[in-house]
């Protein structure tokens, strides 16, 4: 399936059904699919042929979002742009990417005013809601279009997205409509959904909120878009508009239960509240699961594997007693479906169940590669499988991750791994996040350090943390030292951003632009 695949399945169970919601105004799936027939034939009047690559600069937006399904009639390849990236980064990957066409917003011209010198192969700039110098407008960009258009894609790519951008220069992950069409179904045969759903998307559609749009549309049901993070809002918006479905990282779920208005909302809509992106606190979700619902869903995946390596659905959460499974709560499922999941150790010897190593994973789901990069291809799928770069284990038939391998901490010739010293400073009340690092040391090689965010009015003592660690994991995996911090360093996704918390505690220069 192509990603406009999805649209008109959607429209074919009620084209007057609602598709799109922002700010109390919705897009019909008709509405929607005129508009992908419009936008494909701008970009085909504009001289776009089938594979070539759209970028589109925005944030959570509606007509931004209908875009993507005119790129794809096209037979064109989204590439979707992060605004939060800074221009440095966003000029390299739009050059990364070959993009010929940049649709973007606005609010960022003065952005494209910067990077567009060193574009010299976007050829058609497309301003969604305004008129700047050098662009078209969206009526003149429309209005170029001619007859109905309906292309298929080149080799069935359909998405590059960039990532790997914090070790040196970023990578594109090319994300073909099989990919897609594999996640999809993986969602639709892993997780509930009871009629139409209606999909809350607060995180950004540039990542795992977008992708999760794919199989709500399926389904015919109706997606409303937020333009901002705005955590009181989304609680309204779950009551006001009965969403079935909604997809947010630990970090804002944890905003989400630090919310006044969550135990007067009325919640009862809800089937399916996703969490990924990160690793979850195991109290934080117990806590989830009794305030919010009986309604979280984890998934694991990352850009090159979307959303669905493995998955555990609301029921997985609790023992048949209906008791809270706090022994799965640390774990990220079960692998999915139609993916293979196995442990593998650095030359390429599969483990045992139990045993910790790389995971890694073969699927329709994987992508074929990163966009003119072999050398990172051939890294990623080495041994035949695509490693992950995640450390875990198999217990149970359940997916434990551990790390990530280059958050692994060597002290005293023991490894320890930051993700479990995360979780046991999570289980303190006055806490509500945390990172741990691992800082050079001449005595243990690496000392572990915590810096932790705490709940507002709450003023944990760092002497106290230290106690409340060594006494549930003992000495070897306490941190040497905590530091309180009002708010951590977050990427576009709401992620810790570990390098710059260590640039803070160590006082290094942050790389050159």
């Amino acid at each position: 399936m192509r990603i406009v695949d999805f649209l008109d399945k959607g429209a074919s169970l009620g084209p007057q059904a609602p598709c799109l919601t922002t700010d109390g105004e919705t897009l019909t799936y008709a509405d929607v699919r005129r508009l992908s027939f419009d936008v494909a034939a701008a970009l085909v009047a504009s001289g776009v042929e089938p594979g070539d690559k759209i970028a589109i600069l925005s944030a959570n937006d509606p007509v931004a979002f209908a875009c993507v399904f005119g790129i794809s009639r096209a037979g064109a390849v989204w590439c979707p742009i992060n605004p939060r990236n800074e221009a440095a980064e966003n000029r390299e990957l739009l050059d990364l990417f070959d993009c010929s066409v940049l649709v973007f917003h606005a609010s960022f011209a003065p952005l494209v005013k910067r990077i567009r010198p060193d574009l010299a192969m976007i050829h058609t700039w497309v301003c969604l809601d305004g008129s700047v110098d050098g662009a078209l407008t969206w009526d003149e960009f429309l209005a170029r279009g001619g007859g109905p258009v309906d292309r298929s894609p080149v080799d069935d790519l359909a998405m590059i997205v960039g990532t790997g951008g914090t070790t040196g220069r970023p990578k594109g992950v090319m994300l073909t409509g099989t990919n897609l069409e594999t996640m999809t179904a993986l969602t639709l045969m892993g997780y509930p959904f009871d009629g139409r759903p209606v999909y809350l998307a607060l995180a950004p559609l540039t990542h795992a909120a977008g992708v999760l749009c794919f199989p709500i549309l399926c389904h015919g049901g109706e997606i409303v878009i937020m333009r901002g993070p705005d955590v009181g809002a989304f609680i309204r918006l779950i009551e006001a508009h009965r969403v079935t479905h909604t997809f947010l990282p630990p970090t804002l779920i944890y905003m989400v239960l630090g919310h006044e208005a969550l135990d007067r909302a009325n919640l009862t809509s809800l089937q399916c509240f996703w969490y990924g992106a990160a690793p979850i606190s195991a109290t934080r979700l117990a806590e989830a699961l009794q305030r919010i619902g009986p309604v979280m869903a984890q998934l694991f995946g990352q850009t090159e594997a979307p959303m669905m390596i493995s998955m555990m659905p609301p029921a997985d959460h609790f023992r048949p007693d209906g008791s809270i499974a706090a022994e799965r709560l640390s774990s990220a499922g079960r692998p999915s479906p139609l993916v293979t999941v196995a442990i593998m150790d650095p030359d390429g010897r599969l483990l045992d169940a139990g045993a910790r190593g790389e995971i890694v994973v073969r699927s329709s789901l994987v992508t074929p590669g990163y966009y003119k990069n072999p050398q990172a291809t051939a890294e990623a799928s080495a041994y035949g499988w695509h490693h992950t770069g995640d450390i875990g284990y198999l217990d149970d038939g359940y997916l434990f991750i551990v790390d990530r391998a280059k958050d692994m901490i060597i002290t005293g010739g023991f490894n320890v791994y930051s993700t479990e010293v995360e979780q046991a400073i999570m289980r303190h009340p006055d806490v509500q996040d945390c990172a741990v690092i691992g800082l050079p040391d001449d005595k243990w090689g690496e000392r572990i350090e915590a810096v932790v965010q705490p709940f507002p009015g709450h003023q944990p003592d760092a002497a106290d943390l230290i106690a409340f660690v060594k006494e549930r994991l003992g000495s070897v995996k306490a941190p040497k030292a905590v530091h309180i911090w009002t708010d951590l360093p977050r990427s576009k996704v709401g992620k810790i951003v570990k390098v710059d918390v260590k640039r803070t505690l160590t006082g290094s220069p942050p790389p050159a632009p």
